[in-house]
């Protein structure tokens, strides 16, 4: 079997993706050394690739508030794990009923899910909806239930699944299955490419949201991780930058400020990252039908 051979226009290809693949790395390499520089090698020398002198002091102090980023990053699992099933399963029941060429009404629907692309009740409203109605306040489903729905998300499922030939609903129909069988047992599996590639969209939304629990989070325990992360951020930034008095600012002195930025980055950033190459094989084919088609 003779070795397959490469043109210069495929070479010149890998090498740019490769050059390319290489500067996306660099800025995540600057954090690692970030977080294991000292405060002074950062302030004269400023972010490298390989630290001047390597301390784990951002990642000790960091542990002295471990039972806080324990606690966060299970709400940030938790979030993130039933969101993701919860908004997969809703916005595919609804891009499967817009994607159905049989439903009388489905143009309606999708006129009516544009819509809320287009056009926001405002945030005051929203607000008292969630509060005052759902009485959502203080609980860990307001984290999760006001991202549920994507309406982009539903029309990229929907777009897949048009490409699905209707002569298998048909057929599945004759055999006598009934509507939520065929989307479970028939159009969920074939359109898991474009699941894969939305849910890792969802899931990414949902690990990186702080704004929800900065609105209706009180509770310590219920604070995400990235909420937790901007608060401590917030806070280290106020000693490093109050001048109201000396002791305040010897204290801010002795705080590494940049390099506990980086390691909370690097400990955030660290279950997305390894999720990722699991739905790699997904996302390019979901993304590209999923936009294409329909």
């Amino acid at each position: 079997m003779s070795a397959r051979k490469f043109s210069f226009s495929q070479f010149l290809i890998a090498l740019v993706i490769g050059l390319f693949s290489l500067t996306c790395l660099f800025p995540f390499l600057m954090v690692i050394s970030g977080s294991l520089s000292t405060e002074k090698d950062i302030m004269q020398y400023g972010y490298s690739i390989w630290p001047k002198t390597i301390t784990f002091d951002s990642y000790r102090i960091l542990l002295l508030g471990s039972n806080r980023i324990f606690e966060a990053y299970g709400v940030s699992t938790f979030v993130t794990v039933v969101g993701t099933i919860l908004s997969l399963f809703l916005t595919s029941m609804g891009a499967y009923v817009m994607a159905r060429r049989s439903f009388k009404y489905r143009n309606i629907l999708s006129i009516f899910v544009i819509i809320t692309m287009l056009f926001s009740g405002g945030l005051v409203p929203w607000y008292i909806v969630i509060v005052r109605y759902l009485h959502l306040k203080d609980t860990i489903w307001a984290l999760i239930l006001p991202s549920l729905g994507n309406a982009f998300n539903m029309f990229l499922i929907r777009n897949f699944m048009l490409s699905i030939p209707e002569d298998l609903h048909e057929s599945a129909k004759m055999d006598g299955a009934g509507e939520f069988r065929i989307y479970s047992r028939l159009i969920m599996p074939l359109a898991l490419p474009v699941l894969a590639t939305v849910g890792l969209f969802v899931a990414l939304g949902y690990w990186n949201d702080w704004f929800l629990g900065l609105m209706f989070v009180d509770k310590q325990e219920l604070q995400p991780l990235q909420l937790l992360l901007r608060t401590l951020i917030s806070n280290v930034d106020f000693l490093k930058n109050s001048g109201n008095a000396a002791a305040m600012q010897r204290i801010s002195a002795q705080i590494p400020s940049e390099s506990i930025k980086m390691a909370l980055t690097v400990i955030t950033i660290g279950p997305i990252i390894f999720l990722y190459p699991f739905l790699q094989r997904y996302f390019v084919k979901g993304l590209m039908v999923g936009a294409v088609k329909g």
